[in-house]
């Protein structure tokens, strides 16, 4: 099966992985009581939904508030039509960059960052950012309240 080909699910995969989704610490036994199958289904499933890459890790939700993260921006690059490649490894790099997407539309990637106050921000987008070869172009969107609930 090619690498980015959809895996194919039934009702009983969209509940397990509904079910990690809401909480990634369940035990195999809870997903199993909670979806109404045997703990070794339920193992076999999450191994197979694992090792065809639907599940690709397991990982806590921050509040970024709470965390000491009290500045988040959304921050929109134009980058020459050649520079994705290597750009993308460079903004990888950058750990206030939570999220990049690639996109489609007046702008080529959207990033989210979180830092410690603007000061960070500032740094991250100007010094870091903007600076990068392959930039042409930054927009910033400031993040006023984040009702992120996953």
């Amino acid at each position: 099966m090619p690498e980015h080909a959809p895996v194919p699910l039934d009702d009983v995969d969209r509940r397990i992985v509904a079910e990690l989704v809401r909480d990634g610490r369940l035990s195999v036994t809870t997903v199993a009581e909670n979806v109404h199958i045997s703990r070794a289904h339920a193992y076999s499933r999450i191994a197979r939904l694992t090792s065809t890459g639907v599940l690709t890790k397991f990982t806590a939700l921050v509040d970024p508030v709470k965390a000491g993260l009290k500045s988040s921006a959304y921050v929109t690059l134009k980058v020459s039509q050649h520079a994705w490649r290597e750009l993308k490894e460079e903004l990888r790099a950058i750990p206030e960059v939570e999220h990049i997407a690639l996109v489609g539309g007046d702008f080529d990637v959207i990033l989210l960052v979180r830092a410690t106050d603007n000061a960070g921000l500032r740094r991250v987008i100007f010094d870091q950012l903007q600076s990068m070869p392959g930039v042409q172009d930054t927009q910033t969107f400031l993040i006023f309240e984040d009702l992120n609930n996953r």
